[in-house]
């Protein structure tokens, strides 16, 4: 199938490793040119490199979503690079595990800061542009935790759940001014990826590029329908209807 990203421009998020990766490889093999951001500008480097040897159009730049200014700027040194941003992949490292009675006010701040805002204000950033244009994919990689919560996972669920809510909201903004516009998100469970050897995940686990190829039709010509929607990508362990 052509999904019609020939030449379009993705800003990805914590994408030197894992999903964001995986994500940002499946783009560029539909032809996507890619800004890679992360905290890392030695995995940033190893990601380039190994992208660039496959021919892809590809750039770095390191960025902490932490810092407020930091999607702005992203954005910004996108479109400096390419020229537009046409696909913003707002992904995220997960937030500590933990329950959520031993909380703080300042670790629930921090989790909201970092898994919440730091997606809203990448779309927030590249909105304008895409209005536009009148055309643009925006696409929140998640958990599955926004659909169903997870025991020992707090501060994910607090704001997985928050983010889903936003973005089901700004969707329906985002098509009211302009249809080509769309915000989805994506639910991954367990990936083989360095964040579940953090959490000491087992069993049967998903495999990350698969995971970049649904990522990659959601931003797709045939997916210009599919808008405020979360897909749940987790072998069926959510158990929620």
């Amino acid at each position: 199938m052509n999904l019609g990203l020939a030449g379009k421009v993705a800003l990805v998020t914590a994408a030197s490793k894992g999903l964001g990766r995986a994500t940002a490889l499946a783009l560029i093999v539909e032809g996507a040119r890619v800004m890679l951001t992360s905290r890392s500008i030695g995995h940033l480097e190893v990601a380039r490199d190994d992208l660039v040897a496959l021919g892809a159009d590809v750039e770095i730049l390191v960025g902490d979503l932490s810092d407020p200014d930091t999607p702005a700027h992203l954005v910004a040194a996108t479109l400096e690079r390419f020229g537009s941003v046409d696909i913003v992949i707002a992904n995220s490292p997960g937030p500590p595990a933990g329950g959520a009675l031993g909380l703080d006010d300042a670790a629930i701040t921090s989790g909201i800061n970092n898994n919440l805002l730091s997606a809203v204000r990448l779309v927030r950033a590249a909105w304008p542009l895409q209005r536009q244009a009148g055309w643009g994919r925006n696409v929140f990689i998640t958990s599955y935790s926004a659909i169903q919560p997870v025991p020992g996972l707090a501060l994910s669920n607090v704001a997985r759940s928050g983010l889903w809510a936003w973005a089901k909201t700004a969707a329906q903004d985002l098509a009211a001014e302009a249809p080509g516009v769309t915000l989805n998100l994506l639910c991954p469970g367990p990936h083989a990826t360095d964040r579940m050897k953090e959490l000491g995940g087992g069993g049967r686990m998903g495999d990350p590029e698969d995971f970049g190829r649904i990522a990659a039709f959601l931003c797709s010509e045939s997916a210009r329908y599919v808008n405020g929607a979360a897909w749940v990508v987790d072998g069926g362990a959510t158990l929620a209807l």
